[in-house]
């Protein structure tokens, strides 16, 4: 596919942990993932996105990396790795990996050396401030809940963590910290995989001042993301890590960027910039946000989302790559945020709805692992029941230090918690869901007798086969890979509509995001134009100039 084959790809996201047991504790591994290389082959995708396998403490469920050459212990072995690795490319199937490097577990040696002292070779490879009057350098508030200040009884002097107080943030100006990260890169890359995810990689440039952040409403800390987000130097480091790297490579790189804006995203992944091949933007994802973050009931509106979205497939046409994604291991289950899964019917053809509306757009769509099956939030009704740091922090930190409802918050949890997308993958109907013979890590969602890979794979009409279907279309339509976006209806209150244009070749998608009849007026130009139906979750579809969709209704179509 030359080299740009990321354009035409799709990726399977996988959250090893979650996955698939192939030796009986509870816990997802990778020879569990080779088990289940053909169903991802049957699916169509042709890459996988593989969350964090190497060795860590698990503080942040492997985004705390002690050691960067090794697996972790609960996911096997090198050995299976390269197995992995091996099978995947004989299917055809490419693997990118996570790469985390803005912080380092403190358990990793180069953490354990820097603590030493002051003097130690190691020393500023992290960020370390004395206090000020027994206080914190800053009033930066960890994206975890807390302060993002650690003390250190042993040299007397903070250290910085943007997150985990066990995940120390590394000193990128230090020039010893990037070669040693590029060497990590370049010894995975010469073991064959196919790219990397970086892990929050618009952090790793800081203002060297570290200035206070401002305290927002809801917040005791100050916001570090003025400080700290597309900083300084960021794309002069990106550049020389592509120089020095990625360059040499024919791979595939997508940074997680938070907070990108429009022009931030055309350095980061701008066709000729030297830097990345695409990012993950979350305006998207902020749209039922409160004034806690993410921690709400809000439910986004139609309005907003057209807007964003259609943004960003306007805004990088012609000069920079979108990543495409409704879902991934850090947000909530897409069917559940963004459809209707109070019924089986809405549960099904909302989340047929929001796969044609992605899935059409220009870009690299990211399929998150149980999205194809339509998988759900879970209800878990006490505390003890989820696993995720984040939330088990937030809930202390609204609960007991802000003073908050507990149910309130708990209600907060059930929406917005990282672990709605972390229950073990549904396989079938069998205890546990198929994943594992043991008690799993985190509990299955109820709902595995009825949502499951085994049933779904066999029904024709099912939610897998349309994901199947749609990255069958992708291949064979240029237009979903190049076509121009134009955005239709705009003020329509219910209905996503936008056409894509390419020379040859022109699509037209109509989604519903309502549970009940929406109409929309075609402009008069467009109703003869468009007769070959694509894909639909609806049978006896007919385009018209003035047409009313059912419920959810989705439907892509060619001139």
């Amino acid at each position: 596919m030359g080299e740009t084959w990321w354009k035409s790809a799709v990726v399977y996201q996988i959250y090893p942990r979650s996955f698939m047991d192939s030796n009986g504790d509870g816990i997802g591994d990778l020879q569990g993932i080779i088990q289940k290389l053909d169903y991802i082959k049957d699916l169509g995708a042709d890459v996988i996105w593989l969350c964090p396998v190497y060795q860590s403490p698990n503080d942040d469920n492997g985004y705390d990396i002690s050691d960067y050459r090794r697996i972790m212990n609960e996911f096997g072995t090198m050995q299976d790795f390269d197995e992995l690795l091996k099978q995947a490319h004989g299917r055809n199937i490419r693997i990118i990996m996570d790469l985390v490097v803005n912080h380092t577990s403190d358990e990793h040696q180069w953490f354990a050396e820097s603590r030493k002292s002051v003097s130690n070779n190691y020393r500023d490879y992290y960020i370390w401030r004395e206090g000020k009057a027994e206080n914190p350098p800053n009033n930066w508030g960890s994206c975890f809940g807390g302060p993002a200040w650690k003390y250190d009884d042993r040299t007397g002097m903070y250290f910085l963590h943007l997150f985990s107080e066990k995940q120390p943030d590394l000193n990128w100006n230090n020039p010893d910290v990037r070669e040693s990260v590029y060497d990590i890169m370049t010894w995975w890359l010469n073991k064959g995989i196919d790219g990397f995810r970086m892990d929050v990689i618009s952090f790793i440039s800081k203002k060297s001042e570290l200035p206070d952040g401002e305290i927002k409403e809801g917040n005791r800390f100050g916001d570090f993301s003025p400080h700290v987000i597309n900083g300084p130097l960021v794309h002069e480091y990106l550049q020389e890590m592509n120089k020095k790297v990625l360059s040499k490579y024919n791979i595939m790189t997508v940074g997680e960027t938070p907070d990108v804006t429009i022009p931030e995203a055309k350095k980061y992944a701008g066709f000729g910039t030297g830097e990345l091949n695409m990012v993950f933007q979350f305006e998207h994802m902020g749209l039922d946000s409160g004034k806690h973050g993410k921690w709400s009931e809000n439910k986004f509106q139609l309005s907003d989302l057209k807007r964003v979205m259609s943004k960003w497939q306007t805004e990088l046409y012609g000069c920079a790559w979108n990543s495409l994604y409704w879902s991934n291991h850090d947000q909530p289950r897409a069917v559940s945020r963004f459809g209707n899964d109070s019924n089986p019917i809405f549960w099904e053809k909302s989340a047929k709805m929001l796969a044609t509306c992605l899935h059409m757009m220009q870009g690299t769509p990211f399929i998150y692992q149980g999205e194809e099956l339509g998988m759900t939030n879970v209800t878990f009704e006490n505390l003890k029941d989820y696993r995720d740091l984040e939330t088990r922090n937030i809930f202390e930190e609204l609960v007991h230090k802000q003073g908050m409802d507990a149910a309130t918050v708990m209600k907060y949890l059930q929406h917005s918690s990282r672990d709605n997308a972390r229950t073990p993958m549904q396989w079938d109907d069998s205890p546990n869901a198929g994943f594992a013979s043991a008690v799993p890590w985190i509990s299955v969602n109820p709902n595995y007798l009825r949502i499951n890979a085994k049933a779904e794979v066999k029904d024709q009409n099912s939610i897998y086969n349309y994901y199947k279907k749609l990255i069958q279309l992708r291949k064979e339509y240029p237009v979903i890979i190049d076509g121009k976006y134009e955005l239709i209806d705009e003020s329509n209150k219910n209905v996503f509509a936008y056409t894509r244009t390419s020379d040859s070749q022109k699509l037209l998608v109509l989604c519903n995001f309502s549970e009940y009849p929406a109409e929309i007026l075609l402009p008069a130009d467009l109703e003869s134009e468009y007769k070959d139906i694509l894909i639909s979750n609806y049978n006896n579809v007919h385009i018209r100039n003035k047409m009313q969709l059912r419920p959810y209704e989705a439907v892509a179509c060619m001139d």
